[in-house]
């Protein structure tokens, strides 16, 4: 069975920026420090993460390991200046920055290019 919602509340109209290129997430002072969010982006879903020093971080929410989409619950953390991201399942460390999985080589979180604009985090995809 099928079931189609319809909401006369809301029109949605296609972004033209949808697909490739930089895309505004949100507001920096809406993502809270050391603390995961997770983000739809072009139909993408992203793990958006502020360490303390204010740098902004974009990965795939998708566990490399498990296939789980679940990394904005992730626990942030650091090797020496290295900023890193511990898998929720399985403790897993990622440099956040390059993806790099610390433990095991053969795996690796996909990472994305981020800025601030205007007070706004975009997301390259």
């Amino acid at each position: 069975m099928t079931a189609v919602l319809e909401s006369a509340a809301r029109s949605f109209v296609e972004h033209p920026s949808y697909g490739t290129g930089w895309h505004r997430v949100c507001a920096v002072e809406d993502l809270e420090p050391a603390w995961g969010e997770a983000a739809l982006i072009a139909g993408r879903q992203v793990a958006l993460f502020r360490t303390g020093s204010g740098e902004v971080f974009a990965v795939a929410q998708e566990d490399p390991a498990t296939g789980a989409h679940v990394m904005a619950r992730g626990i942030t953390g650091s090797r020496g200046s290295r900023p890193t991201l511990a898998s929720p399942l399985h403790k897993e460390v990622y440099d956040l920055g390059t993806g790099e999985c610390l433990g095991a080589p053969e795996l690796r979180l996909p990472t994305f290019g981020t800025r601030i604009v205007g007070g706004y985090i975009e997301v390259e995809l």
